[in-house]
Formats: structure tokens, C-alpha cells, sequence
């Protein structure tokens, strides 16, 4: 097993509970305004969820689906919550944030299979 694959293996749930604090933190703390970055509102939604699913389907526990479904209620209550803090709770972004959870799992899996097949 190759140092990549180790490390997700034990640090999975850490991993994914550290992006899921950031995520939530970040998109319920009001702003006078968006801050200026590189790139869409949508492709930092939709980054975001692809790199909190990535270490669960890198590893894919038992309750991975569970997870995933998780994910994108928790995606969902986010943008049901933002308008009350003054944020703007967007479709679309949880359209970005589910193209994300999808985007990231197929690239996850793709990994874990190179991973197995070269070491």
C-alpha cells in the first residue's frame, strides 16, 4: 500500500470532519461582502464538497453511501440556514455542491484503483 493510500486510510474521518468544520464555518459566517478570490462562487462550491468527499471514497468504508447522503443534506441545511445569517442560500449552489460530491467520489475511486494497481 502505497504512503498515499496509508494516509487516507487512517486519517479518513479526520480529513473529512476538518473540511466539513471549514465548509460550515465558512459559509454561515456573515459578510458584509464576498471576499475577492480566483474563480466562480460555483467552482468554490463546488471545489469544496469534491475535496470532503474525496478521502471517503478514496477508502470507502462500510457506510460510505450514508456518508455521501450526509454530505448533501448537510449541503442542503447550509443553504436553507445562510439567509438568516446574512448570507444568500442558493439552488445552485447545492446543484455545484452535488456536482462536486460526485465529481470528487469518481476521482477518489479512480485514485484507490491506480493506487492497487501499481503497489
Amino acid at each position: 500500500m502505497s504512503r498515499f493510500s496509508q494516509f487516507f486510510h487512517a486519517y479518513w474521518k479526520l480529513i473529512s470532519l476538518l473540511i466539513l468544520i471549514l465548509i460550515t464555518v465558512l459559509s454561515l459566517t456573515p459578510q458584509a461582502e464576498l471576499p475577492v478570490v480566483a474563480g466562480t462562487d460555483k467552482t468554490h462550491h463546488f471545489i469544496a464538497y469534491a475535496a470532503l468527499i474525496f478521502a471517503v471514497a478514496f477508502v470507502k468504508p462500510k457506510q460510505w453511501l450514508m456518508i455521501t447522503v450526509f454530505f448533501f443534506c448537510w449541503s442542503g441545511a447550509i443553504e436553507l440556514i445562510q439567509p438568516y445569517v446574512n448570507r444568500y442560500g442558493e439552488w445552485l449552489d447545492l446543484a455545484a455542491n452535488t456536482g462536486g460530491l460526485i465529481s470528487g467520489f469518481i476521482v477518489a475511486r479512480a485514485m484507490a484503483y491506480i493506487c492497487r494497481a501499481t503497489y
